[in-house]
């Protein structure tokens, strides 16, 4: 059994808009957080609360329906109740013990944000880790020991990155600070805030054991396969950050570089196939009518509720006990088929389909809440092991509990 820890109450925000399953999911993974004091925000169009009928009356719900994530988490922080504020996107989903190793840099006083690591899609390598932003808003990797929680000062022209999927502040800290700019409509919007803490002198946490899986699922700005549709907003928050950050006589060389790296971003994906090359002109041309646009957007009036418009509602929390097994050919429909309702009976359920190759791992949160890891007996799960090892049944169910044991709260590593 995994004992639900608490060190302070916590509000775990998430914003949904045109991906209802992609939130349905993100909440059942929320619903099996090992955390004694949590509340869950969900600020989604109609589609996504309406998907949310089973567990409705568990959460707080909030009907928004305008393509602006900065505005929507501003309406989720002002029904927030808890002292901190965790924020994760509608297509990730996170591991049962992320609040309770997110939210523990909490107990230093200095440290008003906290970040963790984001798994990517074939849910074993990292999509990110510890970033550093520079005066310009570009981030670069931040060698952190992976092991334990480094509390990061803020250092001139610097500031800590945290991801808007992984991320957590202290609500009267947001309040400060005056939330999320909505001038920010889609992009940079957590860079801007990461800014402001650096300025405002606050240390910000990185907590590599704080994870969430990301999805990336297809949106208005994406396809599913992470080619851009549209790079209009990308253009617009660009501009609101210079506006805010850039001086005058700087602004032109660094508006050159966002274009030369997003015109090498997409000829990237049109070398691939993804992209023909009148899409390319398209995409350039959207850049440009958004940097434009960007110019003249209001910037945000620094304004949220000191208080929560609504008490804490805290989630129903189960112990759960955490679970790892492995399955191969024979038995396997009928053991698919019971994990959902096994994970109704107070499990955290992590399933390893093994088959007789060397196929790479994938890891999944399925839909009817239970861990999948897919691959072959001999193929790697770590992208930088061997492609191909000899091993047992036995000896591979024991190296992949070691890996994730950490974070799954696995109980028996035998």
């Amino acid at each position: 059994m995994i004992p639900p820890s608490a060190k302070v109450s916590v509000s775990v925000v998430v914003v949904s808009r045109d991906r209802p399953m992609a939130l349905k999911r993100c909440v059942t993974g929320l619903s099996q957080l090992q955390y004694a004091s949590f509340e869950i925000v969900v600020v989604a169009d109609p589609a996504g609360i309406n998907a949310l009928d089973d567990v409705k009356d568990l959460i707080k719900t909030i009907t928004f329906d305008e393509p602006n994530i900065s505005a929507a988490r501003n309406a989720g922080i002002n029904v927030a109740a808890g002292e901190v504020i965790a924020f994760i996107d509608d297509d990730a989903v996170p591991e049962p013990t992320w609040l309770t190793y997110l939210t523990q840099p909490f107990e230093n006083t200095k440290v008003g944000a906290a970040g963790g690591f984001v798994r990517g899609r074939n849910g074993i390598s990292f999509q990110w880790k510890a970033r550093v932003l520079d005066a310009q808003g570009q981030a670069s990797d931040l060698a952190v020991d992976e092991t334990q929680t480094t509390i990061l000062t803020p250092q001139p022209e610097t500031a800590i990155k945290t991801e808007g999927t992984n991320m957590a502040v202290r609500r009267d800290v947001l309040v400060d600070l005056g939330g999320f700019d909505p001038a920010y409509a889609f992009y940079l919007d957590e860079t801007d805030l990461n800014m402001r803490l650096s300025a405002a002198g606050y240390s910000t946490a990185i907590a590599p054991l704080a994870q969430v899986h990301h999805g990336f699922a297809a949106s208005v700005r994406r396809r599913v396969d992470r080619v851009p549709t549209d790079l209009f907003d990308i253009g617009a928050s660009w501009a609101v950050f210079q506006r805010k950050y850039i001086a005058q006589e700087h602004r032109d060389d660094h508006w050159q570089r966002q274009l030369r790296s997003e015109r090498r971003r997409v000829l990237t994906h049109m070398i691939a196939g993804g992209l023909e090359p009148r899409q390319v002109r398209y995409l350039m041309h959207r850049l440009r009518e958004g940097y434009s646009d960007g110019q003249s957007r209001e910037l945000a009036k620094g304004w949220l509720s000191s208080h929560a418009s609504d008490a804490f509602k805290k989630f129903d929390v189960k112990p759960r006990t955490s679970t790892f097994e492995v399955l191969g050919i024979r038995g396997r429909k009928a053991a698919l088929e019971q994990a959902k309702f096994r994970v109704k009976s107070k499990e955290i359920l992590t399933l390893m389909i093994l088959s007789p190759t060397a196929l790479y791992h994938h890891v999944r949160f399925h839909a009817d809440g239970y861990w999948e890891q897919r691959g072959g007996l001999f193929g790697k799960a770590e992208r930088s092991d061997k492609a191909f090892k000899l091993s047992t049944k036995t000896r591979r169910r024991k190296q992949e509990m070691s890996r994730i044991h950490a974070i799954r709260g696995l109980s028996d590593e035998k």
